[in-house]
């Protein structure tokens, strides 16, 4: 599924995003929020990668994409790629087994393995949560 935005010329803004996010904008914004407190020196900035994706937002350090977020008409994606020390942590911590399962059946590749996560409620923010730490941490 592409990006609720893309044109590769029009850069989202806010006003622009909180319309196409709906009600799922302030999750979006506690995403970004929960990301930033617990990595400070992270840098945000929207990326267009192609036509076939779109305009997606990425969280990053100096050297790698923390967490990718992915608009979608009201609602959003979270996107991650976790090596396999991250991976060995997240299969052994209390995160939901549906995403244990996703991470298990990524394919993987040099940098890792790739999971999305669907974001249309607050349901699994605290997996989120998690997931955000392994990510900075590992």
């Amino acid at each position: 599924m592409k990006s609720i935005f893309t044109n590769k010329n029009d850069v989202p803004t806010t006003d622009r995003l909180k319309i196409a996010l709906g009600n799922t904008f302030e999750l979006w914004k506690n995403v970004e929020e929960f990301t930033l407190a617990n990595f400070p020196n992270a840098k945000v900035e929207w990326n267009f990668s192609s036509e076939k994706f779109g305009w997606s937002f990425r969280i990053k350090d100096s050297k790698r994409v923390l967490v990718y977020l992915l608009p979608r008409d009201n609602f959003f994606k979270t996107a991650f790629v976790f090596g396999q020390k991250a991976t060995e942590k997240i299969l052994e911590s209390d995160i939901a087994e549906s995403i244990k399962t996703e991470l298990k059946a990524a394919k993987v590749y040099a940098e890792g393995r790739g999971i999305r996560i669907e974001v249309r409620d607050n349901g699994n923010f605290i997996d989120l949560q998690k997931l955000i730490k392994i990510k900075i941490m590992n």
